[in-house]
């Protein structure tokens, strides 16, 4: 069984790292150049956070592998704090999730942005500077087929800003509304990235490689397989690599990580900043930061319960737990706003296939002044 300690552990590391990188990153500019590196090397940038790599992922990697033969495969997979977009702890810390991914194909396995203690605006725009960083050739992406949607891709593909809108989705490349309602999510990701690629000048006309998904593949059952040591009931969904280091990890009480939060921390600063402090940090509205206040001067949280339930309905379905994150990690609004300026200040390189592979990974990059970091 995983301990809290554990946990605890990979935070105060993860805190670390992220104070250092965002020092640097103050301290130093990054020059704008944009002109690539030598090398003619492709390179399928993809990011995905592999919670953890199921035959879907394997699916899209091998896709785009086919579709691309003499390319480099980068996985592009999250990040500091081992929280998702979700605001939800991953299965398996990053580097572990990485073995895995090279273990199936992957080339290079570089680390993402915080995603979840950021909104999910936020992250998109990160992920698409990291596309732009990378000198990315080709991004392929899962989606859920369906008859509104197909337009929908060949625009995107025409290099169109797709964006979503609250309830619709706009081609504001020619002005048109060209969908309303909700889309699944995989597909409002493939909108949100061509709306940000859009927004740092990214041209990416006919870069993306979209892969319809396979059937029979669920992350949340595999997640709720694994948290009740039911291996065996996900070994036709999942490739035999990633439940072999699952059961190397599980043995070793370094998973599931899924359900594990540092409730000692969350409870800390939910009891006592002050209400200067938690207005200052990310996410944090005025109601949210009265509703703290109020309840604590009534009696001290206990329990996370109590906190989620004071926590107000936001946009996302998803806030509730991102603003847990946010508590965990006590990270500043304007922390995370000065952090995506200058991201990706470090390229940090998790896992590689070889050295032959890391030197054309290097030599792709875009020359700007970015430091490449193998992971410690």
């Amino acid at each position: 069984m995983v301990s809290e300690v554990y946990v605890e552990n990979i935070l105060k590391r993860d805190k670390k790292i992220f104070k250092k990188d965002y020092k640097d990153s103050q301290n130093r500019n990054l020059v704008k150049n944009k002109t690539p590196s030598s090398g003619g090397v492709p390179l399928i940038a993809d990011f995905t956070e592999y919670s953890p790599l199921h035959n879907g992922h394997y699916h899209c990697m091998k896709t785009a592998k086919e579709h691309v033969p003499e390319g480099l495969f980068v996985a592009v997979v999250p990040g500091l704090f081992e929280r998702s977009g979700r605001g939800l702890p991953y299965i398996l810390p990053r580097e572990v999730r990485a073995e895995i991914a090279v273990n199936v194909g992957a080339d290079i396995v570089v680390e993402g942005p915080p995603m979840g203690i950021m909104g999910s605006g936020q992250y998109s725009l990160c992920l698409c500077k990291m596309f732009q960083a990378l000198n990315t050739d080709y991004i392929p992406r899962g989606y859920n087929p369906s008859p509104e949607f197909s337009d929908i891709l060949k625009r995107i593909s025409m290099g169109h800003a797709v964006v979503p809108k609250p309830y619709k989705i706009v081609d504001k490349t020619l002005h048109e509304t060209v969908f309303k309602g909700k889309l699944a999510e995989d597909n409002y990701v493939i909108c949100s990235f061509s709306k940000s690629l859009n927004k740092i000048g990214f041209d990416f006309k006919d870069k993306f490689l979209f892969v319809p998904r396979i059937e029979g593949v669920s992350g949340t059952r595999i997640r709720e397989a694994i948290v009740s040591n039911e291996l065996d009931s996900i070994k036709d969904m999942v490739p035999s690599e990633t439940l072999r280091i699952l059961k190397r990890e599980i043995e070793n009480n370094h998973a599931p990580l899924h359900n594990i939060r540092n409730i000692e921390e969350i409870l800390k600063n939910v009891n006592t900043l002050s209400y200067w402090e938690l207005s200052k940090l990310n996410f944090f509205t005025p109601e949210l930061t009265k509703n703290i206040i109020h309840h604590r001067e009534e009696e001290p949280f206990t329990n996370l319960d109590e906190v989620l339930n004071i926590i107000p309905y936001g946009f996302s379905t998803h806030y509730k737990h991102r603003v847990l994150s946010i508590l965990e990690t006590k990270v500043n609004n304007d922390i995370i706003s000065n952090y995506i300026e200058t991201y990706p200040f470090n390229i940090r390189v998790l896992n590689y296939k070889n050295e032959h592979v890391l030197e054309d990974f290097k030599n792709k990059i875009i020359n700007d002044n970015r430091r490449i970091k193998l992971w410690q």
